[in-house]
Parts: structure tokens; C-alpha cells; sequence
């Protein structure tokens, strides 16, 4: 049986496909601010879904810090910490009116069918997904 190569996927690819793909039906507006998307700002409120996408792609951890602007808590802020022990943030530049971000702690990915914002990734996932072609099985399903 002849299969079709695949060509490897960089972390340039992946990052075009996500930044291609978010829009304001895959943002989660701040818990606190209640900020909505903008194109002016892409990769507001998807750091969550961005990172469970990631970490579909090239594993490791989810990582998870708490966000404050003003010195009040505004929520929270995910990205990814590779096998390789690199931390990954493809959502970073959302913070842009002065927030912090606490340093991270890894974090357990849920098994399967994740509780919040499961059709907001499957959304983003699927975008990627046209944009880099078949993407691994979703992890524990």
C-alpha cells in the first residue's frame, strides 16, 4: 500500500493556522472585563483553546497563571510547556492595556470532552485543522 507523504508542520505553520482561525465566535470575553474580540487585537480571550490545540499538536503541559490588571485579579492565562521543557505562549500579545501574568504551573489536561468552552475548540481545532491538514485524534477520546 502506497500512502501520500505529509509534509512536517512547523511552529511558523501552526502559529499562521491559529492566528488564521481565531475570530470573535472562538473568544471567551475577559471573566471580569467582559472585553469582546477584536481584529485589532486576534488573540484576545483564545489562550485556553490555543493551548489545548497546541498541546494536541506537540504535547507536554498546559501551563496556567493568573492574570491582574490594576493589581485586581482579571482571570486567567494558558499556554504550553513542550516536552522539551520550552515554554510556548501563542497568546501572549493579548495584554496589551498593562495586565501580569503570574508565573505558570502545569496543569492536568482533562480526559476527553474538556467542561468549558468544548464547541469554541472544536471550532478552532477544525480551522487548523483545514489550514494544516489531519490533525492527531483529540487526546482521551
Amino acid at each position: 500500500m502506497t500512502t501520500t507523504p505529509t509534509t512536517p508542520w512547523t511552529l511558523l505553520d501552526i502559529d499562521r493556522a491559529l492566528r488564521a482561525s481565531w475570530s470573535a465566535d472562538t473568544c471567551c470575553p475577559s471573566d471580569i472585563t467582559r472585553i469582546g474580540w477584536s481584529p485589532d487585537n486576534p488573540a484576545w480571550g483564545h489562550c485556553d483553546i490555543t493551548a489545548l490545540v497546541v498541546n494536541d499538536l506537540l504535547g507536554g503541559d498546559l501551563m496556567l497563571g493568573e492574570v491582574f490588571h490594576g493589581g485586581e485579579p482579571e482571570g486567567h492565562h494558558w499556554w504550553n510547556r513542550l516536552p522539551s521543557g520550552v515554554e510556548l505562549d501563542l497568546t501572549r500579545e493579548q495584554f496589551v492595556r498593562g495586565e501580569t501574568v503570574t508565573a505558570g504551573r502545569p496543569v492536568e489536561r482533562p480526559a476527553g470532552r474538556v467542561r468549558r468552552r468544548w464547541e469554541e475548540y472544536l471550532v478552532l481545532r477544525g480551522r487548523v485543522g483545514e489550514r494544516l491538514g489531519p490533525l492527531p485524534p483529540v487526546p482521551g477520546m
